[in-house]
């Protein structure tokens, strides 16, 4: 995700990250807006991942860089494209068994 920071802040804020930008100001529990980080319990980062979580070895992290006003599909996808996806892009094809619309992994 650090390679995507600045796709992630323009896909988290509907002004492009302009709003964003007067809230991470790496002051009062929030990352920088320029900077990427991540840490356990660190409620001043980027992505905050629970103790609980690092202990089990699996479980959620925390995006703390989106705005209260996002739009939470454009967030949801933008982290799903770059965790799951990565190079990869979603295109659509005819199902030859049926008239419906497949979907399918390729890569660039």
């Amino acid at each position: 995700m650090s390679t995507k920071h600045k796709e992630h802040i323009e896909a988290y804020d509907p002004t492009k990250g302009a709003d964003n930008a007067r809230r991470l100001t790496g002051r009062h529990e929030t990352a920088s807006i320029h900077d990427f980080s991540y840490g356990v319990a660190n409620r001043g980062c980027s992505i905050r991942i629970p103790r609980q979580c690092e202990k089990d070895g699996y479980g959620y992290f925390e995006d703390r860089r989106p705005s209260s006003n996002c739009d939470p599909y454009a967030v949801t996808g933008r982290i799903v494209k770059s965790i799951c996806l990565g190079n990869r892009k979603i295109f659509r094809r005819k199902d030859n068994l049926k008239d419906n619309v497949a979907v399918k992994l390729s890569s660039y």
